[in-house]
């Protein structure tokens, strides 16, 4: 399996930017399919965005499309996560996770998760 560590997270003002990082060790980094989640307290957690192990194939919530961007760099062991135009109800903790090849988009689906990062918006 692959360890996940978070990082990036913090207090914004709304309309504000930050970007999320996630460092992955362990072998084969290449060769998983990655996805950023966030979980408020008191409900599930929802899928934020994902994005194949080539890189070259991504997905996103409807309510983060034009805000989020996720990227790799698979010479880091790194997936991105920029955020901008932030919002309020952008506040949660967010979580990386990994999982083999395929680009999915399920919380069941990822094996591997990280610690989570809290990101705060102030209106």
């Amino acid at each position: 399996q692959v360890q996940l560590v978070e990082s990036g997270g913090g207090l914004v003002q709304a309309g504000g930017s930050l970007r999320l990082s996630c460092a992955a060790s362990g072998r084969a980094f290449r060769t998983y399919a990655m996805g950023w989640f966030r979980q408020v307290p008191g409900k599930e957690r929802e899928f934020v965005s994902a994005i194949s192990w080539t890189g070259d194939t991504t997905s996103y919530a409807d309510s983060v499309k034009g805000r989020f961007t996720i990227s790799r760099d698979n010479a880091k062991n790194t997936v991105y996560l920029q955020i901008n135009s932030l919002k309020p109800e952008d506040t949660a903790v967010y979580y990386c996770a990994a999982r083999t090849f395929t680009i999915r988009t399920m919380e069941s689906d990822f094996g591997s998760w990280g610690q989570g990062t809290q990101v705060t918006v102030s209106s």
